[in-house]
């Protein structure tokens, strides 16, 4: 497939300049619809609409000559639910509509394993129950109802659950890891770390969300999780970083019901570095079986846990000078370390 007419909804995040790079480099047009500025190199390459997709006309005007939609936008968990609600579930309506009207060939939607909410089991299949945690799971599962809803019409809408991902331009929560990391310092972690967390790498969810975009139609129409295949235990996936970072320096558990509950009270304070999805996960097993992707789409990641995280931190290591003082609450930059930056001076 060649010279198709891409919209990426959110492109100027981490996985839009990502996936921007990677589609231009197989010589597709690529439109970007986003909030924010799409401020990459690749600009002048690009057709850049600048827009909410909760304003239908906006999504209509980015939507015109459009072959196929990968719709990444979304509001992540540290926004309000409000922010949340209207546009995860408004706004991917507004996308599916127009994408619709259009008649575009494919509305490939990235969705998350976040829907699995805090699950009893492992592997977790598509066919498990969903039920999301906070306005962030409950808001793609409710998405993936509307998607559903348009598949009905006749609509080819690939549903992509991804566990969540790393790679070139990734900051957010892993950027405070990162920083411990070149700091020398050790990193505490909840619980004993021996728990199993599947990541993902950004360059084989690319490759995931193109093979649903060139695969026959009535194959790709469906649900698939993706995962990277290799992962180990928390502690040793990311003691990987420590030790590719070169101080000697070890990941150290820390008992977990005390620092759940100190994280619930800063988090009441505002002052946590992180969301209720993100440390009561933290401490369990959490990873889906990739078996259904394997065999329907032939996907083959081509990274483990531990690979993609160095990779990552190489990135952040390059580009550091970019963004060091920023923070925010997307992945494009790195969050804040709240009550973290008092931990930090005693480990």
């Amino acid at each position: 497939m060649t010279g198709k007419r891409f919209l990426i909804t959110g492109g100027a995040g981490f996985l839009g300049i990502n996936l921007t790079r990677y589609l231009l480099a197989r010589g597709h047009e690529v439109v970007s619809l986003d909030l924010a500025d799409f401020t990459y190199p690749e600009r002048s390459r690009i057709t850049e609409v600048k827009g909410d997709i909760r304003d239908l006309p906006t999504v209509k005007r980015a939507m015109k000559g459009v072959d196929m939609v990968v719709h990444t936008a979304a509001a992540l968990p540290l926004y309000t639910p409000q922010d949340i609600y209207t546009t995860d579930i408004d706004g991917s309506r507004n996308v599916l509509q127009a994408a619709y009207e259009e008649g575009v060939e494919r509305m490939i939607h990235i969705s998350s394993t976040a829907v699995y909410g805090i699950p009893d089991h492992h592997p977790l299949f598509e066919n498990d129950k969903l039920e999301g945690v906070g306005p962030y799971g409950e808001s793609k599962v409710q998405v993936e109802g509307v998607s559903a809803e348009y598949r009905a019409k006749g609509m080819c809408v690939p549903v992509i659950r991804p566990k969540s991902f790393v790679g070139p331009e990734r900051l957010g929560v892993f950027a405070l890891f990162y920083d411990w990391a070149k700091d020398g310092k050790n990193f505490p972690v909840l619980g004993s770390g021996n728990n199993r967390y599947q990541l993902l790498d950004v360059e084989d969810l690319c490759d995931a969300i193109y093979l649903t975009a060139t695969l026959d139609r009535d194959k790709v129409n469906d649900v698939f999780n993706i995962g990277a295949k290799e992962f180990t235990t928390f502690k040793e996936d990311y003691q990987a970083v420590l030790d590719y970072a070169g101080f000697g320096k070890k990941i150290i558990p820390l008992p977990a019901g005390p620092a759940i509950w100190t994280l619930r009270m800063l988090e009441k304070l505002n002052m946590s570095p992180l969301y209720r999805w993100v440390y009561e996960t933290a401490v369990e097993d959490s990873f889906v079986s990739i078996e259904k992707a394997e065999r329907v789409l032939g996907y083959a990641p081509k990274y483990s846990n531990k690979q993609a995280l160095i990779r990552n931190y190489q990135w952040y290591i390059d580009h550091l000078s970019e963004f060091e003082g920023q923070s925010g609450v997307s992945h494009r930059v790195p969050w804040k370390q709240g009550a973290l930056s008092v931990a930090k001076m005693v480990f």
